[in-house]
């Protein structure tokens, strides 16, 4: 398929993310606050789309307390900045199985699996205007950890974000995740055009190398809207490379912490950055209101 750079491009942050990166720089937000203060600072930055998990204040550690989304959601939409609020779904999906000679009982400690309208309960409290859904089953990154969503899963929470009136952000992390994207478009569960985030170099799924990014862009409907990110050292490589493929970008501290070489970022850094190269390539950054007429979003006021 010839490339066919895109000219109007939005930009997502994804403010802190799930991960262990609370330790690792003092830029990663942990409190309501700072995570809905580093986000409005990301909106100023250039970003239309805010992507936000919430975390234990004290602790940083991921949490899916629907009380510390809701101050998430409240402060962003009191602010001056117009910004459009992309709260995550994918927590409560996490089973961790004991060691290979022994994977039963699972690791109960670990494990975080609950039903899928207990997945939502902070969505439907929130209603943002977008939320993410994971369309697969796959190991992730650690050895017996297994991120899960099955395809009864997804239907279940597909149908209640569309009841809801969320878009969701299909979260695509391998080609077969596309696969039943399709399907479950297919099936009417969610709404056409969908919206698509492509997960690059992510363990264990697409590995971030360009062959594997075009196969995915391939298998995006050509009337469907997406993102794509990589980790690391790679973001400000796929800010490019998503651009030039048609697509929109995300950056943030979520999927990397640095901003050169022994240089710890902010998200409105990263912001600034991933702006002035999609600037540069003489596309246009556009704000939430163009988003929002492109995805046919409506926005939420202050509750």
């Amino acid at each position: 398929m010839p490339l066919a750079m895109n000219r109007d491009v939005f930009v997502t942050c994804a403010v802190t993310g799930s991960g262990a990166t609370q330790d690792r720089s003092p830029h990663v937000p942990r409190s309501p606050r700072a995570i809905a203060d580093s986000a409005i600072d990301a909106a100023k930055a250039g970003a239309a789309v805010v992507h936000c998990h919430v975390r234990d204040p004290e602790t940083g550690a991921p949490s899916r307390d629907p009380a510390l989304f809701r101050e998430v959601t409240e402060r962003i939409r009191d602010a001056e900045v117009d910004v459009i609020l992309n709260l995550t779904a994918g927590m409560g999906g996490d089973m961790v199985f004991g060691p290979p000679d022994a994977p039963l009982p699972l690791n109960t400690a670990a494990t975080d699996m609950i039903g899928a309208e207990d997945r939502l309960t902070h969505i439907a409290a929130c209603l943002p205007e977008i939320c993410t859904l994971d369309c697969g089953t796959m190991n992730f990154a650690e050895a017996d950890y297994v991120m899960t969503n099955t395809p009864g899963m997804l239907t279940a929470m597909g149908q209640r974000m569309t009841e809801l009136g969320v878009k969701p952000e299909i979260e695509a992390f391998d080609t077969g995740h596309l696969w039943y994207a399709r399907q479950l478009v297919e099936n009417r569960v969610l709404d056409t055009p969908a919206l698509v985030q492509l997960c690059m170099g992510v363990p264990w799924g697409a590995p971030n190398d360009l062959n594997t990014f075009l196969a995915m862009v391939n298998n995006i409907p050509a009337d469907w809207h997406w993102s794509a990110f990589s980790l690391g050292r790679d973001q400000m490589a796929y800010v490019a490379a998503a651009v030039l493929a048609g697509g929109n970008v995300r950056v943030g501290l979520e999927d990397n912490l640095m901003l050169d070489k022994r240089v710890l970022a902010t998200n409105a850094q990263l912001v600034e950055r991933a702006v002035g190269i999609i600037e540069r390539m003489g596309a246009r950054v556009i704000g939430p209101t163009e988003v929002r007429d492109k995805l046919g979003l409506e926005k939420r006021a202050p509750a």
